[in-house]
């Protein structure tokens, strides 16, 4: 049996991203819209090991803004509440330790603030900055 470990570097954060993105497209409910939404899989990876490399290790490799790609995307409650559990599950599979948990705190509050700004698009004309 493998010791867990912390996510601790680069390779722990592409381990995490690859599975679980791997986890995400067998699901029945998640699985077709990224299919259907992620047009170019090894840049959308790409980008994911750099966005956590960003804000789970403090290395700084990541700019953009991650909102505005789902900001007209077909998803609610339902679908923010599976990723969710998918990507908790796929953490605690995989690690253990104050950055994994850091890990999952961070994607239950970057999930809440989407929902938010995705309820207040769709009450509104306005158009999310790129």
């Amino acid at each position: 049996m493998e010791v867990k470990t912390d996510i601790e570097n680069i390779e722990h954060i592409k381990v995490l991203v690859d599975t679980f993105y791997n986890n995400v497209q067998q699901d029945k409910l998640l699985g077709p819209i990224f299919i259907g939404a992620i047009q170019d899989w090894p840049h959308h990876l790409e980008k994911m090991y750099r966005f956590w490399q960003t804000v789970l290790l403090d290395q700084h490799t990541y700019s953009g803004s991650p909102f505005p790609p789902h900001a007209h995307m077909p998803i609610d409650e339902t679908h923010f509440n599976r990723w969710i559990q998918i990507f908790h599950k796929t953490v605690d599979e995989l690690f253990t330790g104050k950055i994994a948990d850091e890990a999952k705190w961070r994607s239950q509050k970057m999930a809440e603030m989407f929902q938010h700004k995705i309820a207040f698009y769709r009450g509104t004309s306005m158009h999310p900055l790129h």
